[in-house]
């Protein structure tokens, strides 16, 4: 049997797992899984799958991890040591793990099967993510170590082997903690729906229904793309994956209508990204997000809900605004479907998506409950499709979920990592003085504190995924925010929007790259363009954490005015990104529109006054350009 059929096969078999243990099936026969023992269990399927499936190097285009053909003797060393630091945990722990946390320390024994698994941890998830995260997380267990060698607020005692060790292994935040623990039971199960919704055709309907609502618009194709995008990343939360399915068919209808390779690559990564921030699913950081401040998910969903849209509408009108700037001319509406149609024809998607809905918000269920109890929705509607090939038989559920593993490796082994640094900075309190660090960096000036965080994140957002960077900067700045007078609630979105350019910021920009393969454009020059198109979202993540309104807190009359005057910003910022109003704008006009746009973001009755006169201002300079230019085409006549 070759390497690949025994990858699909155990991916296959940990998803049935995962399912059977998440859905509580086991406890029925009497059998318990406390979930260090499940989180175990977990990581030898992730650590097999890895070490079997990805070359040491990234070797693909785009720095994404090669394909194995041959298992080499460094593969099965890094797997025994996986097998053995987390096999003694899923073997061994009510007998023994459980009586080393009795101590705060680890013996010999112990000391060497933590060091195992860290090693193995380290190993896979520097295939799957590349340098950045194990060397950030190696310096910061230096620290720990030798933590009297650190300058100002960040000295403190060094801490022996033994009881990092502990922290790192046994200890609550570890590797067997909280996002490990959100990875395996929430996450599987919400990559397990949106995959199987995939699979039974749902990329295509979005496709269509978005194609109907903009298609007859100017740059129509460009304007589906955002939407189709938006909607089907706001359940699957793959941005690469969205990229993937809706891509071969935005992109090459972008380019036909006149868009470039590069802009058409990019306006599909960027609307694929933006469906981590999109209710009513929303990513997998959401979820971690919802976990780690111990608040329900609806409540992350309501305060993602305007920014989201925010980030939409900027995208929505560069798009409109590189168009007119083009000339680029709207589709016939022959040629595009009618609305009314395309929503019959695939109106077995909504049940589920509603049933989802249902137990997520409105019965307040946990999420992976909610999500468990949606997935029997997905199969039964699925055989009300014409086209048999979306119907979900054993077969092609057994499909979807080794799709669904293999997406959910990175997530489980980043999360299973990441444990490492959360119990090393959990037993130095590295994570508090380093927040301590930064406060005393910016001068206490929440303004400079919100941009050396946007900063980090954005460093980091070029070597890491989106979950790795968030985790990082939630545990190391997001604390900072906190102390500097924002709610948890804000500080956390702010890092989620920021780390958001780890998916468009080159080198590593995962959305980019599946973009990139499908438009044949390159990959820097689509990144940067794709950087520009998702800028104005930072500016939008500066403005709700200055206020607090645009997350839907507030008096009602405050909420909307914020609501309202934010939108016109975004659209000032997307005509100064993209040249072009209702006629061309030149550079001092677009430093205007980009003043009167952060102005309009921001709070305040008055500023929104000043960037209504500076917009008035602009649109009767361009009147007046336009008067002008009539006036010397009939002189010239």
């Amino acid at each position: 049997m070759s390497v690949a059929r025994v990858c699909n096969v155990l991916a296959g078999l940990c998803a049935i797992y995962e399912v059977v243990e998440i859905s509580g099936l086991l406890t029925v026969f009497g059998v318990f899984v406390p979930f260090p023992v499940h989180g175990a269990i977990s990581l030898l399927f992730v650590l097999t799958l890895v070490f079997l499936r990805y070359n040491r190097g990234h070797d693909n285009e785009g720095g994404a991890p090669g394909i194995k053909a041959q298992v080499r003797w460094y593969d099965w060393l890094g797997l025994l040591l996986g097998w053995v630091g987390a096999g003694f945990v899923a073997l061994f722990y009510s007998s023994k793990v459980i009586k080393y946390s009795l101590y705060g320390y680890l013996d010999v024994a112990g000391e060497v099967l933590a060091v195992c698994l860290g090693l193995s941890l380290l190993i896979a998830v520097r295939r799957l993510t590349g340098w950045v995260l194990p060397i950030l997380i190696v310096v910061f267990l230096l620290f720990t170590g030798f933590q009297s060698w650190l300058p100002g607020v960040l000295n403190g005692p060094d801490y022996g082997f033994d009881r990092l060790t502990y922290a790192i292994y046994v200890g609550t935040s570890g590797v067997f903690g909280l996002p490990l623990q959100v990875a395996a039971t929430i996450l599987i199960v919400f990559l397990l729906f949106g995959q199987m919704l995939q699979s039974a055709g749902a990329g295509k309907w979005f496709m269509e229904i978005a194609m109907a609502l903009t298609g007859w618009s100017r740059g129509g194709p460009a304007k589906a793309c955002v939407v189709a995008s938006g909607l089907l990343g706001s359940i699957s939360g793959s941005p690469s994956g969205n990229a993937a399915t809706i891509g071969v068919i935005t992109i090459p209808l972008m380019k036909k209508v006149g868009f470039t390779d590069t802009f058409a690559g990019a306006v599909e990564a960027t609307a694929s990204t933006g469906g981590m921030v999109l209710p009513p699913v929303m990513g997998t950081v959401a979820f971690i997000m919802a976990s780690w401040l111990n608040i329900s998910y609806a409540q992350v969903a309501r305060a993602a809900a305007i920014p989201a849209i925010l980030y939409y509408v900027i995208l929505f009108m560069s798009v409109h605004f590189n168009a007119s700037r083009r000339g680029i001319p709207a589709l016939p509406r022959a040629e595009l479907p009618r609305f009314w149609p395309a929503l019959r024809e695939g109106w077995f998607f909504l049940p589920p998506i509603f049933a989802l809905f249902y137990f997520l918000v409105i019965k307040a269920l946990p999420p992976e409950v909610a999500g468990l109890y949606a997935l029997p929705f997905m199969v039964v509607f699925s055989f009300f499709n014409k086209d048999r090939s979306g119907w979900l038989t054993p077969r092609r559920l057994w499909q979807a979920g080794a799709a669904a593993v293999r997406g959910w490796l990175v997530i489980a082994t980043v999360t299973g990592t990441v444990g490492l640094l959360i119990g090393s900075l959990d037993l130095s309190g590295l994570g508090i003085k380093f927040s301590d660090f930064i406060i005393q960096l910016g001068h206490g000036s929440l303004i400079f504190t919100l941009l050396l965080t946007g900063l980090a994140s954005l460093i980091l957002g070029m070597g890491l995924d989106a979950t790795p960077a968030y985790m990082t900067l939630a545990i190391l700045t997001a604390p900072a925010l906190v102390k500097l007078g924002l709610t948890p609630v804000q500080a956390h979105l702010y890092v989620i929007f920021w780390g958001l350019a780890s998916f468009l910021t080159p080198p590593v920009c995962l959305a980019v790259y599946v973009a990139c393969s499908i438009s044949g454009s390159k990959v820097w020059a689509t990144g940067w363009q794709a950087m520009r198109l998702g800028a104005a979202a930072f500016l939008v993540s500066i403005a709700f954490a200055l206020n607090n309104a645009l997350l839907l807190n507030g008096a009602a009359w405050d909420v909307a005015l914020s609501v309202i005057t934010a939108l016109l910003g975004t659209v000032c910022i997307a005509a100064c990104f993209e040249g072009w109003s209702f006629r061309p704008l030149n550079w001092p006009q677009r430093m205007i529109l980009f003043v009167a746009g952060v102005l309009w973001i921001g709070p305040g009755v008055f500023t929104a006054l000043v960037a209504l006169v500076l917009v008035l201002g602009v649109l009767s300079w361009q009147w007046y350009q336009r008067v002008q230019s009539k006036q010397d085409v009939s002189v010239t006549a």
